[in-house]
C-alpha cells in the first residue's frame, strides 16, 4: 500500500468532521506530508557523507510521494 493512501485512510478513520467537503482530506494530509518531508531531509547526511543514508531517506521521500509501496 502507498503512503499518502494510508495517510488518508488514518484521516477518513478520525473524528474530524471532514467526511462531507470535497477535496476536505487531501487539505489535511498535504500539511502533513510537507512536515514528514522537512523532517526527513532534516536527518540528511551533509555533502553525501553517508551514502546509506541518504539512500534509506530517498526511499522513505519515494514512500512518502506514493511512488513506492510501503513494506508489508
Amino acid at each position: 500500500m502507498k503512503l499518502p493512501e494510508l495517510l488518508l485512510e488514518a484521516i477518513n478513520r478520525s473524528e474530524i468532521p471532514l467526511r462531507f467537503e470535497p477535496g476536505a482530506d487531501e487539505s489535511v494530509a498535504a500539511p502533513v506530508t510537507e512536515l514528514i518531508r522537512a523532517w526527513l531531509l532534516s536527518h540528511a547526511p551533509p555533502g553525501g557523507s553517508d551514502p546509506g543514508h541518504r539512500a534509506l531517506i530517498d526511499e522513505l521521500l519515494q514512500e512518502l510521494d506514493g511512488v513506492r509501496d510501503v513494506p508489508a
